[in-house]
């Protein structure tokens, strides 16, 4: 957006005020970027997943998000389920699985960060997990993995638990 200003004069008790008024003048752009992989590609192992949400390895609160998938396990939509302290995030499987119903999902991965840096899960991590698992199983929902975002480094429910067989 461009801005032009051109001199305004008005009249106040027989002195002069002299007003500067900015009038805005709209442009579009067109940005082209390079088509994201991760919403063409299936989805096959944690590693995509981490490298899609590295990011949040900066973040100085914790982000619960939820990957809704179809069938063939590629990306159907990306759900903030909460954004938390530092050390917690709130997360109701009502809400989690009311957007999984309204997008479609056949599947759902979970991806949240720790802060502190470190990715081992809490015992809390451990009981949503499970209580994510069997409220989706009712609705038949697959999820396919927790992924906890921690340093230069992930955790990952399915390859290193037995909570989501």
């Amino acid at each position: 957006m461009n801005a032009t200003t051109q001199p305004s004069e008005y009249e106040l008790n027989n002195n002069q005020l002299r007003v500067r008024t900015i009038k805005a003048i709209y442009e579009s752009h067109q940005v082209k970027e390079e088509e994201k992989t991760w919403l063409t590609d299936p989805i096959v192992e944690g590693g995509q997943v981490y490298e899609m949400f590295k990011h949040l390895e900066n973040e100085t609160k914790e982000y619960f998000i939820a990957l809704h998938l179809d069938a063939k396990n590629k990306v159907l939509c990306k759900d903030v389920v909460s954004i938390g302290s530092m050390t917690a995030s709130i997360v109701n499987p009502r809400e989690v699985l009311k957007t999984a119903l309204l997008s479609s999902a056949a599947g759902m991965i979970f991806i949240h960060n720790h802060p502190s840096g470190d990715p081992i899960p809490s015992n809390e991590d451990r009981a949503i997990t499970e209580k994510l698992k069997i409220a989706a199983e009712l609705f038949n929902i697959r999820v396919l993995d927790h992924i906890i975002i921690g340093q230069d480094t992930f955790f990952s429910f399915k390859d290193r638990t037995d909570i989501l067989y």
